[in-house]
């Protein structure tokens, strides 16, 4: 693992085990012009709202984790999901209830590298105690290469291609 020592962004210290491979926005939010996200998105680490002129999204942020087959770590992903209004407005009334917890239907709202995506991926979004974020496990009946993987897990090597690609693509700007 000497391969992926990193220096992290947040706490500015070298660490050895994988990094979250984590988006700092939905693709809708990224897909936006500078002067749309300027004017018809709000976002922060957790939370993004995109007011179009015919309809409103509504995302939040949460962790995936993917097992690695025959290693002791898993990889974790920061994905944002998109929920419904009713979803996103109950998350946002109980944000600051340590002992909440309830699930939401939710959209991926990420392409994740080596993967196609024609749709989205149908997603059981699960708060946790303790202001944790929130959990996204997509669900196993949708037919795609990354829900196949998420319930069989990846190899080792597949593992450290994801994270090798993800920092090289941060290294890139």
């Amino acid at each position: 693992m000497d391969n992926y020592k990193y220096t992290c962004s947040i706490c500015g210290e070298e660490h050895n085990e994988w990094p979250a491979l984590a988006f700092i926005s939905p693709d809708h939010y990224s897909y936006l012009s500078d002067g749309d996200k300027e004017n018809i998105a709000v976002i922060d680490e957790d939370c993004c709202v995109i007011k179009h002129a015919t309809q409103v999204d509504r995302f939040i942020r949460g962790v995936l984790v993917q097992k690695v087959q025959d290693s002791c770590q898993d990889l974790d992903y920061g994905l944002w999901v998109s929920l419904s209004e009713k979803s996103f407005e109950d998350y946002l009334e109980h944000y600051d209830d340590e002992d909440y917890k309830t699930s939401y239907f939710g959209w991926l709202c990420n392409k994740i590298p080596g993967y196609t995506f024609e749709k989205s991926i149908p997603a059981t979004v699960y708060t946790q105690k303790g202001n944790q974020r929130p959990v996204i496990v997509p669900h196993k009946d949708f037919d795609h290469p990354f829900v196949h993987d998420y319930y069989n897990g990846i190899t080792v090597e597949e593992a450290e291609c994801r994270v090798a690609a993800m920092l090289r693509n941060l290294e890139n700007g």
